[in-house]
């Protein structure tokens, strides 16, 4: 446990501890808002007329699931069960490599390709849960946040928070200059943790590491006087790339693309993020392949080398399906009529003009391991 001290600096944006988990699940249970969403998604006809009549029966069930829940560990456990149910309903197979690089006990700081919300970091966790390893603090931007009860759920569940909605270069510098200490301090206090390699997903599925974010990561470093190569080697960075054989999302992706490639634009609606996730939870993905690197021993002396070997590390690892070929226009044995009469009807749902951008999509990790070679 850390001390007082210490929870008051990183206050605003940790992970809940043991003491807050019962205080927040109360709170949870309590918002109409949050009661409202469960009925949404769950009894979408009935949720309207029978509100009323359904929001306490809600209530009592979630108090009579989540009563016993009073630590990080028992919420961890009751997420790897909705984890099982969703992976058996959602997913052909999920298969693991790279744990052998991998040291019980030893932080590591998880930098991922980010193709879908929420399902990214949850299968690192089952993956790492599932071979008798620590879960990993998420990093998750305040932009999905804004509910009380999404920044309620994603602290219960180990997730700390991303300032992004700076007023100005000050503030800014001061959330990164906290972001970057938190990361270190979570590391040195032995907590791995997960983020994505950029803002935002890879809607074109041009995986790309910003060096940015690297350059966040060393602000600590620079604070302590230590050189990038050095600060940076210290940090356990283990590239880690997700490879799904179908996003549930790729229709919205592609639609946003043509809209902002026609229009200069894009308007998300008020509740987008959330479907998304929803959407990236409970839609078909086929199988998935969760890759991890080696860890990152020597590193490169500036922030553009180092994204570029991240890079080369998650491409190389990519795992590629018969759909990946099609969608390039290449030939694959496993490629029948039945996988492209399903391609064309995957391809029917976007605009006329944009199925390059889904092909794209689907094509870019070999496009990507090709100029590897």
């Amino acid at each position: 446990m850390s001390t007082v001290a210490e929870q008051d600096i990183y206050a605003d944006i940790r992970p809940y501890h043991d003491d807050e988990v019962a205080p927040a699940i109360a709170r949870l249970i309590a918002d109409d808002e949050f009661i409202h969403a469960i009925l949404h998604y769950r009894f979408p006809h009935l949720a309207g007329p029978l509100g009323w009549l359904l929001s306490p029966l809600v209530k009592f069930s979630l108090k009579r699931r989540w009563s016993r829940l009073d630590n990080v560990q028992a919420v961890q456990r009751q997420v790897a069960t909705f984890m099982e149910r969703m992976i058996e309903s959602s997913t052909n197979k999920i298969t693991v490599s790279g744990l052998e690089h991998l040291t019980p006990g030893k932080a590591y700081l998880f930098v991922s390709n980010h193709r879908d919300i929420a399902m990214d970091p949850a299968l690192v966790n089952w993956c790492l849960y599932h071979h008798g390893l620590d879960t990993v603090r998420i990093a998750i931007g305040d932009n999905l946040l804004r509910k009380a009860c999404a920044s309620e759920l994603m602290r219960l569940n180990k997730s700390f928070i991303v300032k992004r909605g700076a007023k100005g270069p000050r503030e800014m510098l001061k959330n990164f200059t906290l972001l970057s200490s938190y990361i270190k301090h979570s590391l040195e206090h032995k907590h791995s943790v997960w983020i994505a390699q950029k803002e935002g997903r890879a809607k074109d599925g041009l995986d790309e590491t910003d060096p940015a974010i690297l350059k966040m990561f060393y602000m600590e470093g620079k604070k302590r006087g230590e050189s990038f190569a050095e600060y940076m080697a210290g940090l356990n960075i283990v590239p880690v790339c997700l490879s799904y054989e179908y996003d549930p999302c790729d229709v919205d992706k592609i639609n946003e693309l043509w809209q902002k490639q026609t229009s200069g634009s894009y308007q998300k609606t008020e509740f987008e993020d959330i479907d998304s996730i929803i959407k990236g939870i409970v839609g078909f993905k086929g199988r998935v392949h969760v890759a991890f690197a080696k860890p990152l021993t020597e590193v490169p002396a500036d922030p553009d080398a180092l994204a570029q070997l991240i890079d080369q590390q998650i491409w190389q690892n990519y795992r590629l399906y018969p759909v990946n070929y099609l969608a390039a226009g290449l030939t694959h044995a496993s490629v029948d009529e039945k996988l492209v009469e399903l391609w064309q009807q995957r391809l029917q749902k976007v605009p006329q003009g944009a199925t390059s951008l889904m092909s794209a999509l689907y094509a870019a990790p070999i496009m990507r391991q090709s100029e590897l070679e």
